[in-house]
C-alpha cells in the first residue's frame, strides 16, 4: 500500500515555491515548469495542486496577500496620523523583505491589467487596503491632523502617493533608501495638516 501523503504539507511546500519563483523572476517568469523546478517535483506534481497557469497566478496573489500582510504592523494603542504614517510606511520596501514582496506586487501588474479575473482580484485587493485606511483618516481628520472633506478622496490619494514611493525606490533604490522614505512619507502627512 502506498505511503500516504501530506497533501496539506505538498500544498505548503508548493506555495512556498511557488513564493520563491516570484520572488527571483517575478510573474513574467512563473511557470508551472519554473514552480517544479524551483520544488524538485516534476510538472504533473504541481498539475495536480494548479491544474493551469491562471490557477497558478490566482494563487501566487494569494501568497503575495499573505506575505503583505504578514508585514503589517498592529496598530493597537496607536492612533490617529501616527496610526495612518505606520500603516502607510508597512507598504514601502523599507526591508529586504518588504522590497521583495513589492517586487511580486509591481511584476503582477502586467497579468492583471490583461486578464479580467486577475484585474477583478487586484481591484478587490485594493478596494480592501483603501477600507483599512479610511477609518484611519477619519480619525486623524476628526483630531484636526487632516483636513475636512471626503475621506476617500483623500485615502485614493494617500494610497496612490504611497504607491508612487514603492515604485521610484524599486527602480531607483539609492536615491530612495529607507530614511529617504520614511522622511518623504512623513513630511507629506505633515504638509497635509490644515
Amino acid at each position: 500500500m502506498p505511503a500516504k501523503t501530506d497533501h496539506d504539507a505538498r500544498r505548503r511546500d508548493v506555495s512556498a515555491a511557488v513564493w520563491r519563483v516570484l520572488a527571483a523572476q517575478g510573474f513574467g517568469g512563473l511557470t508551472l515548469r519554473a514552480v517544479a523546478a524551483e520544488l524538485g517535483a516534476t510538472t504533473g506534481l504541481v498539475t495536480h495542486y494548479f491544474p493551469s497557469k491562471q490557477a497558478l497566478i490566482v494563487h501566487a496573489l494569494e501568497v503575495a496577500e499573505t506575505h503583505t500582510r504578514a508585514l503589517v504592523p498592529s496598530l493597537e494603542g496607536v492612533h490617529g496620523l501616527e496610526a495612518l504614517r505606520q500603516a502607510l510606511a508597512a507598504v514601502l520596501p523599507l526591508t529586504p523583505e518588504g522590497t521583495e514582496i513589492n517586487r511580486v506586487w509591481v511584476s503582477s501588474w502586467d497579468a492583471a491589467l490583461a486578464d479580467p479575473e486577475l484585474r477583478a482580484l487586484e481591484k478587490a485587493r485594493y478596494k480592501r487596503w483603501r477600507s483599512r485606511l479610511k477609518p484611519l483618516v477619519i480619525e486623524a481628520q476628526n483630531d484636526g491632523d487632516l483636513p475636512t472633506g471626503d475621506p476617500d478622496d483623500l485615502v485614493a490619494a494617500l494610497a496612490a502617493f504611497t504607491h508612487g514611493l514603492v515604485v521610484q525606490a524599486l527602480f531607483d533604490p539609492r536615491t530612495f533608501p529607507r530614511q529617504r522614505l520614511l522622511a518623504v512619507l512623513g513630511s507629506h502627512l505633515e504638509g497635509l495638516r490644515p
